[in-house]
């Protein structure tokens, strides 16, 4: 049976370590990753027509979704041939008293496969960048407004102190985990940190439940590995032998060459080169560009006139637009469900840019867009007052809008040892 479940394992954690290689887009190894990414497609989608049913059409775009209905299937389909071949393997190789070789380099893979996500999402962490600290337009958006997801991510992305901390927990982890004398501790701390995260998923529908899950699944796997030493020690109050599931004797000089190589590449390419990226964005982000001359903030809608008549805003028209937001870096919302903008939590999002010349201002659904959705002329009347105007659609639009001097107290970042009351 413990042969059985190795079979099963070592096809399990052989397909999916497919993903590392397309999740970092190795140059030299592209070629690979593409043919193997039209197998896949072409191998999940069979699975799916014929016996899964996830969905009639399978979605492979999430936008940043690890739990699209293509994933799923993707899992489904690696069970399914893992089971497979697992049973094939025991046919043809039912006579093998061990698989002691191949264990060894399943159990490297596994680790190195960790390794590299606890650098990836410790380091980001680490500058902060994984969860921003909420702009104006979402202080400005009603909480209950909010899915679970975005109500956890401003939750992290409030306290830098913490998502620094998270950082750190899931680097120390890989650290661990990278050197051969420290990889029980460090797949212990993987196993805690990736079973939380993984909890967190489920309990605010965090669109990574899957991947998260498959994390976690990976710690369980090297902790399990040494599951009788762990019981001895934690349980049984008995010595712990000394391990050598990652033991390796390299006879010849090529071989010593070849591992510090290997290492030293892995290193670079997975650790040293994602730190100075993350390092570069995190100066980037450090920079508030406004777009002057407009300043950054919640303007309300004093004056509008449209075509000629002077209409009152209504706040229980939902497609009526009942303020604006400018915020830094050129992003900014407006309170409203129009469908010209992009619609997040009730609000209506855009990309702006300002002409400082010709005194225009372009709006854009989205970042990668290159054409307006619409441009109005703007006028700065005083320093919290300006003019906006220009044809929307098939109407001609003006506005006045006053700069509101509105308060987040959630921006202060308080902290007190001593607390005389429930805030």
């Amino acid at each position: 049976m413990k042969k059985i479940v190795f079979r099963f394992l070592f096809i399990y954690f052989f397909l999916n370590s497919f993903y590392l290689l397309e999740f970092y887009q190795i140059p030299w190894i592209n070629l690979i990753t593409e043919y193997h990414s039209k197998i896949d497609e072409w191998v999940v989608t069979g699975f799916n027509k014929y016996l899964l049913h996830v969905k009639s059409t399978l979605n492979t775009n999430g936008g940043g979704s690890g739990d699209i209905s293509f994933a799923w299937a993707q899992f489904y389909t690696y069970i399914l041939l893992s089971l497979l071949g697992s049973m094939l393997w025991t046919v043809l190789d039912r006579k093998r008293q061990n698989y002691d070789t191949l264990s060894f380099w399943l159990r490297n893979v596994v680790r190195y496969y960790l390794i590299t996500f606890c650098f990836s999402y410790g380091i980001i962490k680490l500058f902060a960048l994984q969860m921003p600290f909420p702009n104006l337009s979402l202080l400005a958006t009603p909480l209950g407004d909010f899915l679970p997801m975005r109500l956890s991510w401003m939750f992290f992305g409030y306290s830098t102190p913490y998502q620094v901390f998270s950082g750190i927990i899931e680097i120390i982890a890989g650290l661990l985990l990278l050197n051969r004398r420290t990889i029980v501790l460090g797949s212990l701390i993987s196993a805690g940190v990736f079973f939380n995260v993984f909890m967190l998923n489920l309990s605010y529908d965090i669109p990574v439940k899957l991947f998260s899950m498959q994390l976690f699944i990976c710690s369980l796997f090297l902790v399990l590995s040494d599951s009788k030493r762990l019981l001895n020690f934690f349980f049984l109050n008995k010595p712990a032998e000394l391990t050598t599931l990652y033991s390796i004797n390299f006879n010849k000089k090529w071989q010593k060459i070849a591992r510090i190589l290997l290492k030293t590449g892995f290193v670079i390419l997975f650790i040293i080169i994602p730190f100075n990226q993350t390092w570069q964005r995190y100066k980037n982000s450090l920079i508030k560009t406004e777009m002057k001359p407009i300043k950054p903030g919640i303007y309300t809608i004093k004056t509008f006139i449209k075509n000629r008549d002077t209409v009152l805003v209504s706040l229980n028209d939902s497609l009526a637009w009942k303020d604006f937001i400018f915020d830094v870096k050129g992003i900014g919302s407006i309170n409203t469900l129009d469908t010209l903008f992009r619609q997040r939590y009730r609000r209506g999002y855009f990309i702006y840019q300002v002409d400082s010349v010709k005194e225009i201002i372009s709006f854009k659904k989205n970042i990668p867009d290159t054409a307006s959705i619409f441009k109005m002329k703007y006028k700065i009347t005083d320093e919290n007052a300006m003019e906006l105007w220009g044809k929307v659609r098939n109407d001609s639009l003006y506005f006045k809008l006053l700069k509101s001097n509105r308060h987040f107290q959630l921006t202060e970042k308080q902290f007190h040892w001593i607390s005389e009351s429930n805030r």
